[in-house]
């Protein structure tokens, strides 16, 4: 169909100025009815196009970025009291840590990267490292960080009278500010992990320099902290006897490595996995870990766990064929299988799988019988009036081993089985449950237990000095199972000054082999890390899990909304 201009309407636009989209509009209105719904709809049609077209040229050329906005609420279990990169013992403790301190290094979703520090160097002889700190960075109070902050943190490390369980990895070591910027560590001989150890957040020297250690764990700054992390304290609650239940963060503008994305991140504190169970599928905390949950996410856990024995408190541990007979005793397919849901991978060594050390193996057969034949075959018989294993020749009988573990519902089940397997191979068991904090305070620390029923956190450069050398049998070193082997203490320190990889994993295997066949605990698992986390935030990269807080690592990244924009702009 053809279109008719009038007379009048040429005129018309002869005469005027218009502009184009009048002279549009003239013409439509001048159209007869049936040509102008037709002109309406081709007009519909081409927009509706333009703007497709536009839309997918816009798409072509513009990013998806992530915006700022959002919050996440989190329950843990347990209850903060030690929230500093020095005293941290729980895991709440250094939950609240990871999100409100920040080190010269930190984890990020490849591995180690700079925070603090805009770089490093390492000497060629692997004892001297040097970083320099990023322009302008502050604490939370808005006060500057200097390399003088950095060296009072490690001093602090150091001093024997705080007894921080960070003095193991910086004693010896020589910490001097070369300028407000410039930081230098001497070792007194090269250490291989030492880029992990400068993962410790840095304190506020104008805050702390002015307390003693005596009243350190007490200061009002250890329940709100101030440091350089990726968020800060914005409030805090506590019930009626002074006991944190919950943090109130928000976004540190000032944050190293840029504001987070989030805007809040809440903490809540449960007493136990059950209650944050609940408050989970209540809705009251969006996430978790360590619950059943449908948007879990998981991640490898450089945990160990097993039952520690401690031949101080019962002598009969003292002997190698009763804790090998006990460990063989264990049925680690049932803990990690019906137990664990299978997030988790027996294991009969102190490495967790995946890091290149060859596992020994799972006993297999009747479990009970091969652990009896170990103790036979070691002098000891079974007294079935008494009910107990004893040795003549030893003077020993083994007449009850009781395990301490935490009152955390997974442990406690666990070391049900544990008693369970005992008691069929005819030993005595009676287990022992304390809250998270009481069992650090009143059975580690002391070493008042006999067996532990605890997890080992091995980390990701697999270093086991502290959990093996025979000078960190006392507290606060780590070895809880007070083991010494001197063949070890030698490897351990080789292992540490190691750079070649393929040398230090051979050095790991001997250790690995001489501990297994030493029995000082009878490890039982290595479980995944579980996160329960809204599908809704993204950006989450789970590093190789060492400790829970380790699942900030890329905190400041997560974000919940996104946002198109042209790539100048992509940049934080």
């Amino acid at each position: 169909m053809a279109f008719r201009t009038s007379g009048m309407l040429k005129g018309l636009i002869r005469h005027r100025r218009i502009g184009v989209l009048e002279k549009l509009s003239l013409f439509v209105r001048s159209l007869p009815a049936s040509d102008r719904a037709i002109a309406i709809l081709l007009a519909a049609v081409f927009a509706v196009c333009s703007l497709a077209a536009l839309v997918a040229l816009e798409r072509q050329v513009l990013v998806e970025v992530p915006a700022r906005g959002g919050s996440i609420t989190e329950g843990v279990v347990g209850n903060p009291r030690f929230v500093s990169p020095l005293l941290a013992l729980t895991d709440a403790d250094r939950d609240v840590t990871a999100l409100t301190y920040a080190g010269l290094m930190g984890e990020g979703p490849n591995g180690l990267r700079p925070v603090l520090a805009e770089s490093y160097t390492i000497s060629e002889d692997g004892k001297t490292y040097t970083f320099v700190l990023r322009n302008n960075l502050k604490f939370t109070d808005g006060t500057p960080i200097t390399a003088d902050d950095v060296v009072f943190t490690v001093q602090k490390a150091q001093d024997p009278a705080l007894k921080s369980p960070e003095l193991a990895n910086w004693a010896n070591i020589r910490t001097e500010a070369l300028d407000a910027r410039t930081v230098r560590f001497t070792l007194p001989k090269a250490y291989a992990p030492f880029l992990e150890d400068a993962t410790l957040g840095i304190l506020p020297s104008h805050i702390w320099k002015k307390v003693p250690n005596e009243q350190f764990p007490f200061d009002v700054h250890m329940a709100n902290p101030v440091g350089a992390g990726p968020f800060k304290v914005e409030s805090l609650s506590k019930d009626k006897n002074g006991v944190v239940t919950g943090y109130h963060l928000v976004a540190n503008n000032s944050y190293a490595l840029g504001r987070p994305y989030l805007d809040e991140f809440t903490l809540k504190f449960y007493a136990s996995t059950e209650e944050l169970a609940r408050a989970y599928k209540s809705g009251s905390v969006s996430s978790a870990y360590g619950i059943p949950a449908t948007h879990a996410r998981t991640a490898p856990y450089s945990r160990v766990f097993g039952v520690f024995f401690n031949e101080a408190q019962n002598p009969a541990l003292g002997e190698l064929a009763v804790r090998k007979a006990l460990s063989i005793a264990i049925d680690r397919n049932t803990i990690v299988h019906t137990l664990l849901g299978g997030y988790a991978t027996p294991v009969m060594g102190p490495v967790p799988p995946g890091s290149g050390i060859a596992e020994p193996a799972i006993p297999e057969g009747d479990r009970i019988a091969l652990a009896k034949k170990t103790l036979t075959d070691a002098g000891w018989t079974f007294d079935e009036a008494a009910g107990v294993w004893k040795n003549a020749k030893a003077k020993l009988s083994l007449d009850s081993v009781i395990v301490t573990t935490s009152n955390v519902p997974e442990l406690k089940t666990l070391a049900g089985q544990v008693e369970k397997d005992w008691e069929a191979l005819g030993v005595p068991t009676s287990l022992e449950f304390d809250d998270p904090s009481t069992l650090v305070s009143g059975a580690i620390r002391p070493r008042k237990y006999s067996a532990l029923y605890f997890g080992m956190v091995v980390g990701r450069n697999q270093d086991l000095f502290a959990f093996w050398d025979s000078s960190q049998k006392n507290d606060p070193g780590l070895n809880i199972a007070g083991y010494s082997n001197k063949n070890v203490d030698v490897l351990l320190d080789s292992a540490r000054q190691e750079t070649d990889p393929d040398k230090r994993r051979a050095d790991l295997q001997k250790i690995s082999d001489q501990i297994a066949s030493d029995y000082p605990a009878a490890f039982t698992h290595s479980p995944q890390f579980v996160y329960a986390l809204p599908a809704s935030v993204e950006g989450v990269v789970l590093p190789q899990i060492t400790s829970p807080a380790d699942r900030f690592a890329t905190v400041s990244e997560w974000h919940m909304r996104t946002q198109w924009v042209w790539p100048f702009f992509a940049g934080r």
